[in-house]
């Protein structure tokens, strides 16, 4: 336990030292979920490389019962890795002041992040498919909407913190 402590301090740190520069533009809770969140978004794209290219060799993953594209493939993958990690670090970084149960917590990030990826269908759908818009700026303008909703999902629902009143 002593060393998930270690490691919780050196990131709670290199965070808070990496924020200096922004104290006064942002609340540290905001930027420990942007470090995190960009960490995890890392993270997740450069496994996301690693499968698809080198694993799947951007080959067809063929189960027998079902065949996958490897884009696909390499997305399931390496979701249930960054799920945990993002949870993980959500938990223990960014919202540490939350007292709900853990499995609580688990269980509400698991439907915060299933509602993401629906928005992300939805709205990549929307700009491009309805709207006519280019895919790439479609998928930013999606990117941030998505943001934005996954952090007061998580600061209010996931990891929300419940304020004691004074009698």
């Amino acid at each position: 336990m002593n060393r998930l402590r270690y490691f919780k301090t050196r990131i709670f740190n290199f965070i808070d030292w990496l924020y200096i520069p922004f104290q006064k533009i942002i609340p540290v809770q905001t930027f420990r979920y942007g470090v995190c969140g960009g960490f995890n978004t890392s993270l997740d794209i450069f496994l996301y490389f690693i499968c698809y290219n080198f694993i799947l060799k951007k080959q067809i993953l063929n189960l027998q019962i079902v065949s996958l594209s490897p884009y696909i493939a390499a997305f399931l993958m390496v979701f249930p890795i960054t799920f945990i990690t993002g949870f993980l670090l959500m938990k223990f970084i960014t919202f540490s002041d939350s007292q709900m149960r853990g499995r609580i917590q688990l269980f509400r990030y698991g439907v915060t992040v299933f509602v993401c990826i629906l928005l992300n269908y939805i709205f990549l759908k929307l700009f491009v498919g309805v709207c006519g818009f280019y895919p790439t700026p479609s998928k930013i303008l999606t990117s941030g909407l998505v943001i934005i909703y996954s952090y007061f999902s998580q600061k209010h629902f996931s990891f929300k913190t419940v304020k004691v009143e004074a009698n």
